[in-house]
């Protein structure tokens, strides 16, 4: 098995950990007296004193996973108890897949409750000519010292036998076993290439580890002893920790910088964003995953403390039909905007991914939706999208609360209508009258229609609705078709707010917040994966956990002077 494969097979595995009890999850009964709904009973990862600060990546699941095996498999109906049980055997092959080892003989006795996985670095030897060697990390506690010592010894033995060349090294008082394979000469470039060399040590009694290269576990015990390097010790993480609940299975600690310069292969910019690190406390909820989450602001960089602007959710919320599958409500969306888009313009992959379906509403209305929507939307909102069986691209709609100045505004929208040569017309829908922006457009009649006099053929002119707007109350609403506008005008009736599903798809979400992104997964998830092809991807290599989503919703809890929080909850079935 190829080096890189074998990590990301233990990266995904501890990913897939975290998740693989929660597939069945809502089929607990309301006095489940299960444990691991209180946590995994270990606040933070201790494997964070091998983890430098700058880390891309670091994932724990803080849990023996053969607790979360046993809860899955407990949840689980009768009929699904197979499937769930092949699911979990296929994970641990795919962990010693060519290694001769079996899981339950040789891992399952000494696995602890512990197991980190990292990115340590984007490049471990920083040597340009020969491209970004990545570190990977992995940290797994062991309870029982000497059966994880048998277990390496019984690792490396079966490389030897297969004829691989093995180094000891004593590093620091710690002994390191890796593999030496030749390095292979690249006649691009004067510096052989590193090639990839499994690397392992047992720390004290408490944790093994492994490694792609000595040089990345070296590094490791380096920020053990020189504790000012480590993740552990630093200041903002441990801040952050304190914000957040100790009820987690699992944390997650990103370095965003790092982490854009790993993926796009890429030296940071000279761009600062406000925001630094993310981390990320992972808790099991009766209908499915609660992601606590806390972002760090860079240094130097200090927010306005603000609370939680809502205390239940806005009424704009009343105009969202049921059938939406994807929602944003909030307040202020201006201030919103503002924020959202300088905390991107660093990172360039995340800034497309915001800006690409904006950039496709602005070129269909032909307007700049930032200064002539958003800078006078200063009160309730709602954004929408409508899925439509006739044609592949989804109508959206857009509700805000009136605030001053909302009024000029809309007349001004009409009249840069005007100037790109749209018709202004009134349309009556039932007992509301909108203002429709309409595209005139002539079509010649087909032949048999067609009078004999070649000089006065038939046209039928049609005229094609861009856009479409009306006021209701105290709400303006926006919309890219009759049929859309017609949905959102008769929500009222049956409006997403009242919806069961929505209703437990924010239940976990604190009350005080600052709206919510909602998205319905199993009615968006192919419209999502059309737009960002690396979605699908996603789906592909976390097909199991995938499989079981069927919401996902984003709220925001306010701010600190360095640290922003909020909270994603994956509803699964």
């Amino acid at each position: 098995m190829k080096l890189r494969t074998f990590f990301y097979a233990l990266a995904g595995s501890v990913l897939v950990l975290l998740l693989v009890a929660v597939g069945g999850f809502f089929w607990i009964a309301a006095h489940s007296p299960l444990s691991l709904l209180q946590g995994g009973g270990q606040a933070s990862p201790a494997a964070a004193m091998f983890v430098p600060k700058q880390s891309p990546l670091m994932v724990s699941l803080l849990v023996k996973p053969d607790r979360l095996e046993s809860f899955r498999l407990a949840i689980a109906p009768q009929s699904e108890r197979r499937r769930a049980r092949t699911e979990i055997n296929q994970l641990k092959n795919s962990l010693l897949t060519s290694t001769g080892l079996d899981y339950e003989q040789d891992v399952q006795p000494w696995l602890g409750d512990e197991v980190t996985f990292a990115v340590t670095t984007p490049d471990f030897d920083r040597d340009d000519e020969n491209g970004a060697q990545v570190g990977y990390l992995v940290a797994i506690a062991t309870q029982d010292p000497e059966r994880s010592r048998e277990f390496l010894q019984l690792f490396w033995q079966k490389r030897a036998i297969a004829g691989m060349d093995l180094v000891f090294e004593q590093y620091a008082g710690v002994k390191l076993i890796y593999s030496q394979p030749s390095p292979t000469p690249n006649p691009q470039s004067p510096t052989p290439d590193p090639q990839p060399s499994l690397a392992t040590a047992v720390v004290g009694d408490r944790f093994v580890l492994f490694a792609n290269h000595p040089k990345v576990l070296r590094a490791a015990i380096n920020n053990v002893q020189a504790p000012g390097l480590s993740l552990s010790n630093s200041k903002s993480y441990q801040q952050a920790l304190q914000r957040l609940p100790d009820s987690q299975i699992g944390l997650a600690f990103v370095n965003l910088p790092q982490l854009s310069q790993w993926l796009d292969g890429e030296r940071t910019t000279e761009t600062v964003s406000p925001y630094e690190d993310l981390v990320v406390a992972l808790e099991l909820d009766r209908q499915g995953l609660l992601a606590e989450t806390a972002l760090l602001t860079s240094p130097g960089e200090k927010l306005t403390p603000a609370k939680p602007a809502l205390s239940k959710p806005v009424g704009a919320l009343d105009f969202i039909p049921a059938t939406s599958p994807l929602t944003a409500a909030g307040t202020d969306l201006q201030q919103f905007w503002n924020e959202l888009s300088n905390s991107v313009t660093a990172y360039d992959r995340l800034s497309n991914l915001i800006n690409q379906p904006l950039a496709e509403l602005q070129a269909q209305w032909g307007i700049d939706l930032p200064e002539e929507v958003f800078s006078w939307v200063k009160d309730e909102y709602a954004l929408g999208l409508l899925p439509r069986a006739d044609q592949p691209q989804p109508d959206w709609f857009f509700v805000a609360k009136k605030a001053d100045g909302a009024a000029e505004a809309v007349d001004h929208l009409d009249a840069i209508a005007q100037q790109q040569g749209l018709s202004l017309g009134t349309l009556t829908l039932g007992d509301q009258q909108t203002s429709a922006w309409t595209k005139l457009t002539t079509t010649a009649a087909s032949r048999p229609n067609r009078k004999r006099n070649r000089d006065a053929e038939a046209v039928t002119l049609s005229a094609e609705v861009q856009g479409i707007h009306t006021t209701v109350g105290n709400y303006e609403i926006f919309a890219t078709s009759v049929e859309a506008m017609n949905q959102v005008l008769q929500a009222t009736e049956n409006p997403l707010l009242n919806d069961s599903e929505f209703q437990q798809a924010i239940a976990p979400l604190a009350d005080a917040n600052d709206g919510y992104l909602y998205l319905n997964w199993q009615s968006v998830h192919e419209l999502v994966e059309q737009r960002f092809p690396i979605v699908k991807l996603a789906e592909l290599a976390g097909k199991s956990f995938f499989d079981h989503v069927r919401s996902l919703t984003v709220s925001s809890y306010g701010s600190e002077a360095n640290l922003r929080r909020g909270a994603v909850f994956v509803r699964l079935k």
